[in-house]
C-alpha cells in the first residue's frame, strides 16, 4: 500500500539535497515571513521585498501556509503571517502561556459537565493537545495531552479547519483523509458540508470519528484580533456522552469556557 504524505509536513516541501541548499530556503523562508511582517503582500510584492524569484516566493509561501505560519486573506491572493506564528510570537507557541491561562476554566467546565475538558492548538495540518483535566467519573478517556492528530478526525480539529481560508482549506482536502474508524469522515464533499455547520454554530460535534466510544465536541477561541489561536474541547465515552437531551446545555457550556479563555488571553491572563 503506497504511503500517505504526511500531515505534519507542507505538501510543498522545497527539496534540501545538501546543507547549503538547506541554509539557503531557511534564509529565504525568514526573508518571507519579515516581508509580510508590515502587512498582507501579494506573491509579486514578497518577491520583490525578499529579492528572491516569484515561482520560488510562491512556493515558500505554500510550504509557510501548511503549518500555519502565513495564511492568505479572506477573499484575497495577499498572504499575512498566520496564527501558528502569532502564538510563537506572543510566547504561546510551547503553549505554557495557554495552559496557564486556560485551566482555571478547564477545571470548571470538566467538573461541571462531569467529562473530561482539554485544549489544544492547531500545529500545521493537525490539533496538538496541550491540556487536559481529567473527569471525576472512574471511566473516563485517557489524557491525551501531547497528542497530534489529523485536523479532520477530531471535533477541535474540525474548529481550526472551519476557520481556515479557502486556499488553505483546499491544500488539506487535496490530500486523501485518512480513516481512523467507519465513521471518520474521508468524503471532502461531507466534511466541507460539516464545516460549515461548525462555522454556523461555532461548535465541532465528533462521534467516533478518531477512536471507537469516544465522541467529544470543542469550540473555538478567539485572540485580540478575532483569529481562533485554538479550541476547548469536552470528551467523553459514547455510551454516556452527551447524555440525552443533553446537546445544547453542553453546547451553551462549552461555548462559555471557549469566550472566558478568549477573554482572559485579551486581557493578558
Amino acid at each position: 500500500m503506497m504511503e500517505r504524505p504526511s500531515r505534519h509536513t507542507s505538501p510543498a516541501r522545497v527539496p534540501m539535497s545538501s546543507p547549503t541548499i538547506g541554509v539557503q530556503s531557511i534564509r529565504r523562508a525568514f526573508s518571507v515571513l519579515g516581508a509580510l511582517a508590515d502587512g498582507p503582500l501579494g506573491v509579486t510584492d514578497v518577491a520583490g521585498r525578499s529579492h528572491i524569484p516569484k515561482s520560488t516566493a510562491a512556493r515558500i509561501l505554500s510550504a509557510l501556509a501548511a503549518e500555519g505560519a502565513v495564511e492568505q486573506v479572506p477573499g484575497e491572493t495577499r498572504y499575512r503571517l498566520g496564527p501558528h506564528l502569532v502564538a510563537l510570537a506572543s510566547g504561546l507557541g510551547d503553549a505554557r502561556g495557554l495552559v496557564a491561562t486556560g485551566r482555571p476554566t478547564l477545571v470548571d467546565l470538566a467538573r461541571e459537565l462531569g467529562e473530561a475538558a482539554g485544549l489544544s492548538v492547531r500545529d500545521g495540518w493537525t490539533a496538538h493537545y496541550v491540556d487536559q483535566i481529567e473527569s471525576p467519573n472512574p471511566v473516563q478517556v485517557r489524557d491525551w495531552t501531547g497528542t497530534r492528530i489529523p485536523l479532520h478526525a477530531v471535533s477541535s480539529g474540525q474548529v481550526f479547519l472551519a476557520q481556515l481560508p479557502a486556499p488553505t482549506l483546499a491544500r488539506y482536502l487535496a490530500e486523501p483523509l485518512e480513516r481512523f474508524t467507519p465513521r471518520t469522515l474521508t468524503d471532502a464533499p461531507a466534511l466541507l458540508e460539516r464545516l460549515r455547520e461548525v462555522r454556523r454554530e461555532g461548535l465541532a460535534w465528533v462521534r467516533e470519528e478518531y477512536a471507537l466510544g469516544i465522541s467529544s465536541v470543542a469550540a473555538p477561541v478567539a485572540d485580540s484580533r478575532g483569529e481562533v489561536v485554538a479550541a476547548v474541547h469536552v470528551h467523553g465515552p459514547s455510551y454516556r456522552f452527551p447524555a440525552e437531551g443533553a446537546e445544547e446545555s453542553i453546547a451553551r457550556a462549552v461555548r462559555a469556557a471557549a469566550a472566558r479563555i478568549g477573554t482572559r488571553l485579551r486581557a493578558g491572563g
